[in-house]
């Protein structure tokens, strides 16, 4: 079944929003709950007058659960039903001030970068019949001379009678049919390509330091042959290049970062995941790790709180933006957070783990279920494969068991036991071009009953 919305989120109740959880996500109905209550409550904050809006801030997530449960899928869901900025970071990816590492400010900076990019390309899908006109046109313009020094080819397309040089409008419309037809594609033509170039500096420090890295860049273009340089290129590849310019043409970049920094203040996304791996050991004193630990937690603290953040493209205020964090806190708990943080994420959602039942419906109802991605891949082959429902059943219950005597990956678990049973099947599946193959209950005890029972092989094996 294809992904498909029939309305925007901004349009969505919290019921209608689960409903487009559950076609991918199995369970974790409270976690769908909370979230949608979230996403339904910044449409709200929208609709109401100017004097109450601001004062009204976003209710941060932590959701705790082991790994595997959904966690990140329900995030990167919820991403895919809106145009609202999105982006997934890991607590552990980033250190203190004044330590060698990305500052949490970077989280502003990429997700603002994502929103710009996002707003031009929907800009840019508005004027797309206007950029392919002028491409067109930029083509026909380096194909005229090319193929009209051609005699074979001038031969071909001139009308008979007809001399090539007072047929000037009749060859052009014959050419634009010709290169709509992908006739041209392969042939060389000679262009004036831009060049790039841009100095690889990566710079580490605040968003002045990064304002900095771009200025060099650009001076780097300028002084490293910015003036650009003939290349020898298919028509193929010149429609991409020119396509690119064109587009670049047709944006209003002001309006695209005005767009943007609109999306990222009032509806921007951050999940911030791994968040436990920043928290305190339960019970360890203060001290070794733990200081860097909490360093991170005091840098995360001012923009989930609402600050300033400088860019490139403006100050960005994070008042408003809904962060949801997420980690299996095995080791710490949400209480070995600094205090100030926790009180930043007033929502605290458990996810469950997976049982047997939910495996067998992870398998049957999403509409990417692993046992319909498996059937297409095979399918490339010309192999039919068929799952009974013995068999998912099994699978499942494989998978379950597997959790329950080695380490708890949750609903990963469900790749590794398919790709172990269905290895040989793949492998093979060239020479089995044009059969239909049936995997029973027994098939998947034939595949992996020694491996299940052998807990030293499962350990590495599955």
């Amino acid at each position: 079944m294809p992904y498909s919305v029939t309305k925007k989120l901004d349009e969505m109740k919290p019921k209608q929003i689960v409903e487009e959880l559950n076609k991918y996500i199995i369970g974790q109905d409270k976690a769908k709950r909370t979230i949608a209550v979230a996403i339904r409550n910044r449409t709200r904050r929208k609709r109401l007058p100017d004097n109450i809006r601001d004062e009204v801030s976003p209710k941060n997530i932590i959701m705790i659960g082991p790994t595997g449960v959904g966690k990140t899928e329900i995030a990167r869901r919820i991403a895919k039903l809106s145009n609202a900025p999105f982006i997934k970071v890991e607590a552990t990816k980033y250190t203190e001030v004044g330590y060698v590492g990305r500052d949490v400010e970077s989280i502003i900076r990429d997700l603002m970068g994502i929103a710009v990019q996002q707003v031009k390309t929907e800009l840019a899908e508005a004027q797309a019949e206007k950029v392919s006109a002028r491409v067109e046109e930029r083509l026909l313009d380096l194909l005229l001379p090319s193929i009209g020094n051609d005699p074979d080819v001038s031969k071909d397309i001139t009308p008979a009678g007809i001399p090539y040089t007072d047929s000037k409008h009749i060859t052009r419309e014959k050419f634009r049919t010709m290169l709509r037809e992908g006739k041209f594609d392969e042939r060389e033509v000679e262009v004036n390509v831009q060049s790039r170039k841009k100095v690889g500096i990566e710079v580490f420090g605040q968003a002045n330091m990064e304002d900095l890295q771009d200025a060099m860049q650009s001076l780097g273009s300028i002084f490293g042959g910015g003036k650009g340089h003939a290349r020898k290129l298919t028509i193929k590849r010149a429609r991409e290049i020119f396509t690119d310019e064109e587009t670049e043409k047709a944006v209003d970049t002001d309006r695209a970062v005005d767009e943007a920094k609109e999306r990222v203040e009032q509806m921007g996304i951050v999940f911030i995941d791994e968040i436990d791996k920043v928290a305190k050991t339960g019970g360890s004193s203060a001290g070794g790790p733990d200081v860097s630990r909490e360093g991170v937690q005091r840098d995360i603290l001012p923009i989930v709180e609402g600050t300033s953040v400088a860019t490139k493209w403006g100050i960005i205020d994070t008042t408003h933006i809904l962060f949801i964090a997420s980690g299996a806190f095995h080791v710490s708990k949400p209480s070995d957070l600094i205090p100030e943080l926790q009180g930043r994420f007033p929502l605290r959602v458990e996810l469950d783990d997976l049982t047997a039942a939910d495996f067998y419906r992870i398998l049957t109802e999403p509409a990417n279920a692993i046992t319909m991605q498996y059937k297409e891949l095979l399918k490339t082959e010309g192999v039919t494969i068929i799952f009974t429902d013995d068999a998912i059943r099994r699978i499942s219950d494989i998978a379950y068991e597997v959790n329950n005597t080695n380490d708890n990956i949750g609903a990963r678990r469900l790749f590794t036991v398919m790709e172990k049973l269905l290895e040989e099947l793949s492998f093979s599946a060239d020479e089995l071009s044009g059969q239909e193959i049936t995997i029973t209950d027994a098939y998947v005890d034939e595949r992996l009953g020694d491996v299940i029972q052998n807990q030293d092989l499962s350990k590495f094996i599955l």
